[in-house]
């Protein structure tokens, strides 16, 4: 990979903060945009501006074009069979509430979910609410001291009882890479469908939806080089079709009179309303130019950037780290003795250096380590070597400050 050619690519890497060059080790909250995904937006603004899906004008046939050419785009990236098993949502957190009530109205409460501890809120609460609403019980896979999933136990609480299991990919606040697709096949073993939130998996690992045989797959577009605002939700077509719509309005319907309504097809069922038009086509540019990577070289080079910020970052005193997988991503999730992680965020801000600091929505990892949150230093495919050497140095310079 050229790294300085792909950094190019991304004009707020050429930014500085404080008056020092930006060192954006905040990947995990969101990333950076490349040009192509803004100019593509603004294209769509400044040419093809219209609403889709209802007009027989030109514009509105391009935009309808445009929109429906980045469905295809993302199909094809997921390996889905089919485009309109890709339904358009607001984000991760969209799709997995979508899902809670979709297919949550078909349960009973005699019906199970299953959700592991180290889940995001968004793929907690959703779940939570269900079980107020429909009377069902919720499980939970516990995860051990190295934050990993005790899968031996989750066997022991899958029933035939189960109808859902719903488990993130990649942990925001750890790392790790859970063996999603172990948990598919014995989920399906009892009939249990399986969501995966991929919200921190597939702008890493190259994902495809029908070798996993997961039957739902979510996903936000601002965390793989997209506009925010923007998701995605796949799903079988046979469970969509199943599923009563999420939301009424516009687009969604096939026929309406005073005393009925009739829902419109796939896609469209789960899609009310005028829809993010410029975040469709801004995300199905972000997918092109994922096409245009080697996901290998990728995953290698992030591996490369974990190991070599964990070699240097160990070499602190005091430091503890928090996510010790066997298999995990370019996440590293740590405290240092006699500081508070606010305290380090702030000072490594003045710097140019952008950390996470707090819980990172995931409140239960945090109580089974027994502390208020981490400083999350999560890297992207842009990010360098050398980033991370002025990282450390800057680590270095602060640490005495706080301990005086």
């Amino acid at each position: 990979m050229n790294i300085q050619e792909i950094r190019s690519q991304f004009p707020i890497l050429s930014e500085k903060i404080h008056g020092k060059p930006l060192v954006y080790f905040d990947n995990g909250a969101t990333t950076q945009k490349p040009s192509s995904v803004i100019q593509r937006i603004n294209d769509y603004y400044a040419k093809e501006n219209a609403n889709i899906h209802r007009g027989v004008h030109t514009l509105s046939q391009e935009a309808t074009s445009a929109y429906e050419n980045a469905r295809t785009t993302i199909q094809q990236y997921l390996g889905a069979k089919e485009s309109h098993e890709i339904l358009f949502t607001k984000g991760t957190t969209d799709s997995i509430n979508l899902v809670a009530f979709s297919f949550g109205e078909l349960l009973t409460a005699e019906d199970e979910i299953i959700i592991s501890a180290m889940e995001h809120h968004s793929n907690i609460v959703p779940w939570q609410m269900l079980c107020e609403r429909k009377g069902c019980k919720l499980r939970i896979i516990p995860m051990n001291e190295n934050g990993e999933l005790a899968l031996d136990q989750f066997e022991t609480i899958l029933s035939a009882k189960t109808k859902l299991v719903a488990v993130t990919h990649i942990s925001n606040a750890l790392g790790t890479v859970n063996d999603v697709k172990h948990i598919i096949d014995k989920a399906h073993k009892v009939g249990a469908k399986v969501l995966i939130d991929g919200a921190q998996s597939i702008q890493h690992i190259q994902v495809n939806v029908q070798e996993l045989d997961c039957d739902f797959y979510a996903f936000s577009g601002h965390k793989l080089f997209g506009p925010t605002g923007i998701g995605v939700l796949y799903g079988k077509e046979e469970i969509l079709n199943s599923m009563p719509p999420y939301q009424g309005g516009g687009d969604m319907i096939k026929e309406v009179t005073l005393e009925k309504t009739t829902y419109n097809e796939l896609p469209h069922k789960f899609e009310a309303g005028t829809p993010n038009i410029a975040g469709g086509i801004g995300l199905g540019a972000a997918f092109e130019f994922l096409n245009s990577l080697d996901m290998e070289a990728v995953l290698q080079h992030e591996q490369e950037l974990l190991d070599y910020a964990t070699e240097a970052l160990s070499k602190i005193e005091g430091i503890q780290f928090y996510g010790r997988a066997k298999n995990k991503t370019s996440v590293i999730s740590f405290l240092i003795e006699g500081t508070h992680p606010y305290d380090v965020g702030t000072l490594l801000d003045k710097m140019g250096i952008a950390v996470r600091t707090g819980h990172h929505c995931t409140q239960p990892i945090m109580d089974q380590f027994c502390i208020p949150g981490t400083i999350r230093a999560s890297f992207a495919f842009y990010n360098t070597k050398e980033e991370i050497d002025i990282f450390i140095k800057a680590l270095e310079r602060i640490i005495p400050m706080l301990k005086d």
